[in-house]
């Protein structure tokens, strides 16, 4: 596993988050003006973390709607993929999210992204239901999954803040 550094996002990513998500086929699409909306002053609590390994190689987002956050979107530069960048990611928003008492993380992917799912199943995500012909180009099915921080044997009772 690579070990890299994680930090916060700012509005001066953006540029670098958009040109990763786009070389990026297995990560949520949005555009610019999406990006841009993440760090507007009126916009819903979100987390964005990057990794960083020399340039910006990954990121993630997600949304603290509440006790529920949503992880929105994950993405790894397909050069530095299947070097533990997504976990160290995941697991950082695990850990903030604890910090900030969330009590679940949901999430839904794509169920022919197989490594994602592997990612989110080994950082203690459990399979939640299904949505039938969710995604389309192509049309796909996406898997539900959720994080359940009083229920995962990954983050024990006592490392609650």
């Amino acid at each position: 596993m690579t070990e890299a550094a994680i930090r916060r996002a700012t509005p001066e990513d953006i540029h670098a988050l958009v040109q990763l998500e786009q070389a990026t086929s297995t990560a949520a699409h949005w555009s610019r003006s999406q990006y841009e909306a993440i760090f507007q002053a009126d916009a819903p609590p979100r987390l964005t973390l990057v990794v960083e390994n020399g340039q910006l190689s990954g990121f993630l987002v997600a949304q603290a709607a509440g006790p529920e956050w949503e992880l929105e979107n994950v993405a790894v530069a397909p050069a530095a993929q299947r070097r533990g960048l997504g976990t160290q990611l995941v697991r950082a928003l695990l850990q903030e999210a604890n910090r900030q008492h969330a009590v679940a993380i949901l999430l839904e992917v794509r169920a022919s992204n197989t490594a994602a799912r592997r990612l989110y199943e080994g950082c203690g995500f459990v399979l939640a239901g299904t949505r039938s012909r969710y995604y389309q180009n192509p049309q796909e099915d996406a898997i539900l999954y959720r994080y359940s921080f009083n229920e995962s044997p990954q983050m024990h009772s006592e490392e609650r803040v």
